[in-house]
């Protein structure tokens, strides 16, 4: 597929990357003289670090949109490229280990870009003294998610630092994929009128690992949602027109998805408490800790934004795959106020739903 096959942006999207590209080149500052935990959260600190720091130093075109994925053309072929990196604590919880969810997590953001995931890296920071069994299980966890993504993990590094100096295991990837698909996807296309979907229960990543820490006297029956998104993606691309932007929603959980694109896409957000799906279990660890769901991980569910019209059937899409059949529409997008995500309470009130300035759950993916 060439590029030719994209269509240009519309007037209103170039109207929406302008002000993207102007609102980021007003320059940000990071007041702290030093990186705390907060820096990387996907919150307001963490948004500050990179717009200071890393986008001003490594600005161009490709970077700017600070997508999921940057979209590149290499001799006539749209390609997406993605990195990440991942240092749960602990290494081993319900549901998966930092191995599966690498995999996971990094096809996942290239699916969302709209791409078809093909290759990955993986390179390894090891630390003095982890066991060899626990590396040959994430490993064997890796073979098994890269299979079912029908991914391949091509290359890699492995470094090993002293004892104290990490935390057993981090991972790094990078991933490749394919633009296949001939609209264009992001926030700059979300406009008002348009609809916000959610494939799944959220939270349930975030809390299970908390838990998992086992620091809190707390049972619950959780698993994580890990898992690659690819084919959900896939069917709702393939069936549905009209989808604006695709999110997976990690750090930050979907608050923060929210506000990103209505702060980048100068729209206001509206979302209905009662129909965002939260399962009972994440409801009440949440409740007894005093956190918000709305801000809590998930590495198997994505946010779409869609237009309006089509949203009735973007919903059928979703449920249509075994890891949307709880999907719902959760909101709309609207013209005014600009910039701001309200969440209208099962209480009946109104309240502004903001970034969070550091993260409750450190350290989750």
């Amino acid at each position: 597929m060439s590029a030719q096959d994209t269509a240009p942006p519309s007037e209103r999207e170039q109207q929406v990357l302008d002000r993207i590209e102007r609102a980021r080149r007003r320059r940000a500052k990071v007041k702290e003289e030093r990186i705390t935990l907060a820096h990387g959260s996907g919150g307001k600190a963490s948004q500050t670090l990179i717009e200071a720091i890393f986008l001003e130093s490594f600005r161009n075109p490709l970077l700017e949109p600070l997508e999921d994925a940057a979209e590149l053309t290499v001799s006539g072929a749209r390609l997406a490229l993605t990195t990440d990196s991942f240092v749960v604590s602990p290494l081993f919880f319900p549901g998966g280990n930092i191995g599966d969810l690498a995999v996971n997590g990094t096809v996942n953001d290239l699916a969302v870009s709209g791409a078809r995931p093909l290759y990955l890296t993986a390179g390894f920071i090891l630390e003095e003294g982890f066991p060899v069994a626990d590396l040959t299980a994430i490993v064997d966890s890796m073979r098994t998610a890269a299979d079912a993504a029908g991914v391949s993990i091509v290359t890699g590094d492995t470094k090993v630092v002293q004892r104290g100096k990490a935390d057993g295991c981090y991972i790094n990837t990078a991933g490749v994929g394919v633009l296949e698909h001939p609209g264009r996807l992001g926030i700059a296309t979300v406009r008002p009128g348009d609809a916000i979907l959610v494939s799944g229960p959220i939270g349930e990543h975030g809390v299970t690992v908390m838990l998992a820490r086992g620091e809190l006297d707390i049972e619950a029956d959780l698993v994580s949602d890990t898992a690659p998104v690819h084919d959900l993606v896939a069917g709702l691309l393939g069936t549905v027109p009209g989808v604006r932007a695709m999110r997976d929603a990690t750090r930050g959980g979907v608050a923060t998805i929210l506000n990103e694109v209505a702060r980048a896409a100068e729209v206001a957000v509206v979302v209905d408490e009662q129909t965002i799906p939260v399962g009972t279990e994440v409801r009440g660890a949440s409740e007894l800790l005093g956190i918000d769901p709305l801000y809590v991980a998930c590495e198997g569910r994505i946010v779409v934004f869609v237009d309006g019209a089509s949203a009735d059937e973007a919903l059928a899409a979703l449920r249509r795959h075994p890891l949307g059949e709880h999907a719902a529409i959760i909101g709309r997008v609207k013209a005014d106020p600009p910039g701001l995500v309200l969440l209208n309470t099962v209480f009946g009130g109104t309240r502004i739903c903001d970034l969070l300035v550091g993260d409750p759950l450190p350290r989750i993916c």
